[in-house]
């Protein structure tokens, strides 16, 4: 870390010393952000808003405030039930942890080409996704922390392109929802994105989309040939790679033979433990009252131009690809190279 970056986080500390002197809240929130590392989290803010110290110290004081008035810190406690319910959010929302890297990062796969998000109701599914990334950042990173000595603070994803169809313009709005509450509240938590599987659509996607990101969050994303399985297993070991990139041409799946070794099934491991885990911090809370039915609400703060510029992009492409440009879903079969 250089002395210009040293030098910013100092500025930020004593800035956000003021602010937690005053607001006992906003600390206690803050605790649950840090996890005992608060000057990697004010890297991380300060990472997201081009080392500005005063538009990172407005970040990361919105963020704290957004976790108070949502009450952020009690979502763990906020179990989806019935399971049944539970288990169609899992099968339509497709996200899971594998393993993870030689370096002890987390691997999260996700399969953004077969989710369907029509199961539940938006709420749910934004529920969901806010409990993974808490778990992540609660339970998951602490414990990789310990375990490896180190401060482990971030994650590496792998994001499955199979059956990308057109069809996805339909969920646009709610990945929208989900990437600003992401960009917003928990910025910089991964290290490298890696793209597998993609077919035609994405390519041409990604050729708009690319010139509009950030420098720093292009250089994290990879697209990869295949399913990605060597250049994957480069950082992490056999057992932690996704199933989909466990044999050319696997694919997600959300119904996979073994749901134990599909690691977006509920029966998987890690669901299983984060949603055991739900339902103890929900007797711990409330003992005596029987878990009730019914989404958490969260407010979505307004998206960044960035973001939105990305997503009328990417609708623009979509629309191109059903407008008679003689392509048609079947596209979707074919693979391209990672450049």
């Amino acid at each position: 870390m250089g002395i210009v970056s040293q030098e910013a986080i100092k500025q930020f500390q004593a800035l956000m010393d003021q602010v937690m002197a005053v607001d006992e809240p906003l600390k206690r929130t803050f605790q649950n952000v840090h996890q005992g590392y608060p000057l990697e989290t004010f890297g991380r803010f300060l990472k997201a808003r081009e080392w500005n110290v005063a538009k990172a110290h407005k970040m990361l004081v919105d963020c704290l405030n957004w976790r108070v008035q949502n009450e952020i810190d009690n979502i763990l406690a906020k179990p989806i039930v019935p399971t049944e319910l539970y288990r169609s959010v899992r099968d339509s929302q497709l996200i899971g942890l594998s393993g993870y890297s030689r370096e002890g990062l987390p691997v999260f796969a996700i399969g953004v080409g077969l989710s369907t998000f029509d199961k539940a109701s938006v709420h749910y599914y934004v529920q969901s996704h806010i409990q993974i990334n808490e778990y992540r950042d609660r339970i998951i990173l602490p414990s990789a922390s310990r375990k490896y000595g180190k401060p482990i603070t971030t994650c590496v994803k792998v994001l499955d392109m199979t059956g990308l169809k057109l069809s996805a313009l339909s969920q646009i709005k709610l990945l929208t929802i989900i990437s600003t509450i992401d960009d917003l509240n928990y910025p910089e938590k991964t290290n490298t994105y890696y793209i597998v599987n993609a077919p035609y659509i994405f390519s041409a996607c990604w050729k708009v989309v690319k010139p509009l990101l950030q420098e720093r969050t292009r250089k994290k994303v990879q697209v990869l040939s295949g399913c990605g399985r060597d250049e994957l297993l480069k950082i992490m070991d056999y057992g932690s790679l996704p199933h989909f990139c466990k044999r050319e041409g696997s694919g997600s799946s959300r119904h996979s033979q073994n749901g134990a070794e599909n690691c977006f099934s509920l029966d998987h491991h890690f669901h299983q433990q984060l949603y055991n885990y739900l339902k103890q911090q929900s007797l711990i809370k409330e003992p005596v009252h029987p878990m009730k039915q019914g989404s958490f609400h969260v407010d979505v703060p307004e998206p960044a131009a960035e973001g939105t510029q990305i997503a009328k992009t990417i609708e623009s492409e979509f629309n191109k690809f059903g407008n008679g440009n003689g392509l048609s879903d079947s596209l979707d079969d074919l693979k391209i190279n990672g450049d």
